[in-house]
């Protein structure tokens, strides 16, 4: 499969990653990706940038060392409410909005509420894409999620950092795969997220490619490799 971009990575600017900007962007033009998406942590994660870093995107090229930048932000889902800690007037700064769920910020409830919570960030319109819904850290219900990120155009992420061993959580796996398979028999895309912290993990989908495999899921299903096809679906 085709890999044109890479959506989810994170730069020194979050406080517990390790390149800039510029080797970010640079190590995706020699993968040979077309978009990469730089997605900051919001304020709930300790050590990230302060709220000022968002004000400011307007300075960066969109362009650079030939490939285009969207710039933008994993916002935390604070609760089972579905509230997010970025404001409107910051979330409307932003090319691209990833909003997850992260243990040192998320007050948990039962699998139903939890789903409650995600399901209202789901349908928030601002929000184009579901940061790993399958990492274990809340525990849901996924038929649910998957109908809702059709009815509202929002992509669920596939994730690759999540299920690297030295991270990987009991329930991942097996989320993950139940996700492909929901998405499979609804016809619902996913995007596949490398979660890079550092610019050698950009485009890397070494573990999700496995589940891709057992799942049998469609190529036509994942919008990693095309562009176009990528921001007409978030009517980006």
């Amino acid at each position: 499969m085709k890999i044109a971009l890479d959506v989810h990575t994170h730069t020194l600017a979050s406080g517990h990653a390790f390149s800039t900007l510029q080797e970010m962007a640079q190590a995706a033009a020699d993968k040979g990706l077309e978009l990469l998406g730089i997605t900051e942590h919001t304020p709930g994660i300790p050590g990230t940038c302060d709220l000022i870093y968002f004000r400011n995107l307007h300075v960066v090229p969109r362009r650079m060392y030939g490939i285009e930048l969207l710039l933008g932000a994993e916002i935390n889902i604070l609760d089972t409410e579905g509230r997010l800690d970025l404001d409107e007037t910051h979330l409307k700064k932003l090319d691209l909005r990833i909003a997850g769920i992260h243990s040192l910020c998320y007050r948990p409830g039962t699998p139903e509420e939890n789903t409650e919570g995600m399901l209202r960030a789901i349908a928030n319109p601002y929000i184009h894409i579901i940061s790993h819904p399958g990492d274990g850290t809340a525990r849901l219900l996924f038929e649910p999620i998957v109908l809702a990120a059709k009815e509202h155009h929002t992509l669920l992420e596939i994730n690759n950092s999540s299920l690297k061993p030295c991270r990987h959580k009991e329930d991942a796996r097996p989320n993950n795969l139940e996700i492909l398979r929901l998405c499979k028999r609804y016809e619902v895309p996913v995007i596949l997220g490398s979660d890079a912290h550092i610019s050698f993990d950009i485009a890397n989908y070494e573990y999700v490619s496995e589940l891709i495999r057992e799942t049998d899921f469609p190529e036509a299903l994942i919008l990693n490799d095309d562009v176009t096809r990528f921001k007409q679906y978030l009517g980006i």
